[in-house]
């Protein structure tokens, strides 16, 4: 969500939306599609052609190939583009913990120990 928020390139926020929007919409087509050639090949396999219900499920694998190699060339190239996100924008914090009887510029050098801090942010 910190991806999503961040005021970067507008470009690949509206890549992974087109593509979640396309995928939600080609896996129901796909699915019925593939659903309905089997079905097709299987009627043309009991009542006629042995040839138009091989080119039906020859059509099945083209589609379904299609579809896979969209779906894992999509779903990788979002993760990359994520990776680098996350690689090129760390969240740093500088923690000073304050105490009573030594000055906050001491502190760091004594090595006391730090404050309770978030998972998400490093501290140096």
């Amino acid at each position: 969500l910190q991806w999503l928020r961040n005021p970067g390139p507008q470009h690949e926020k509206r890549t992974l939306f087109g593509d979640m929007v396309c995928f939600l919409f080609i896996t129901p087509l796909a699915t019925i599609s593939g659903w309905l050639c089997l079905r097709g090949a299987l009627d043309h396999l009991h009542f006629s052609s042995r040839l138009e219900a091989v080119g039906l499920i020859a059509l099945t694998v083209a589609l379904f190939t299609i579809y896979l190699f969209w779906t894992l060339v999509s779903f990788r190239y979002h993760c990359r583009l994520y990776n680098e996100w996350r690689r090129t924008n760390q969240r740093v914090i500088l923690l000073i913990p304050k105490s009573e009887n030594v000055p906050s510029n001491q502190q760091s050098l004594l090595g006391l120990p730090s404050v309770k801090r978030n998972s998400k942010e490093t501290v140096v």
